[in-house]
């Protein structure tokens, strides 16, 4: 049931969301979550700001009403899940952005003003790293 990855900065996609809450599939019976893997994938394959930062992808992350999320983690560092994403180029550079702050900060806090606007309203939930919680 689990697969072992690597154990660093990581943006976790669902590859089975929905590619709207209307829209299960697109016309070629391919599910937004797998689309939102294929941007990020994509984006991150042209600029080597984002190698730092790992693609992973997963079955369902529960957040079925938000379609499109990924959990962004990192040892030690708070972690986010943040959602309802039109999967496409821009959304995935806005997540991979915002990854690239968060892998480079101190315990995962980002400061607002270096949020890029794609990111803004997408947030769904924080979570502690194990053995913490966040002050």
């Amino acid at each position: 049931m689990l697969k072992p990855v690597e154990d660093g900065p990581a943006i976790v996609a669902c590859n089975t969301c929905r590619h709207s809450v209307a829209l299960r599939e697109d016309a070629e019976g391919v599910r937004g979550g797998a689309r939102l893997v294929e941007a990020l994938r994509a984006v991150q394959a042209k600029d080597a700001r984002y190698a730092g930062v790992a693609v992973q992808e997963m079955p369902c992350l529960f957040a079925c009403n938000e379609h499109c999320t990924v959990h962004l983690r990192a040892p030690g560092k708070v972690g986010y899940v943040l959602g309802r994403f039109t999967p496409d180029a821009d959304a995935a550079q806005a997540i991979l952005d915002y990854a690239v702050h968060y892998a480079a900060s101190e315990h995962g806090r980002v400061p607002f003003k270096e949020w890029p606007q794609g990111v803004k309203g997408h947030f769904l939930v924080r979570t502690p790293p194990p053995g913490f919680v966040a002050e």
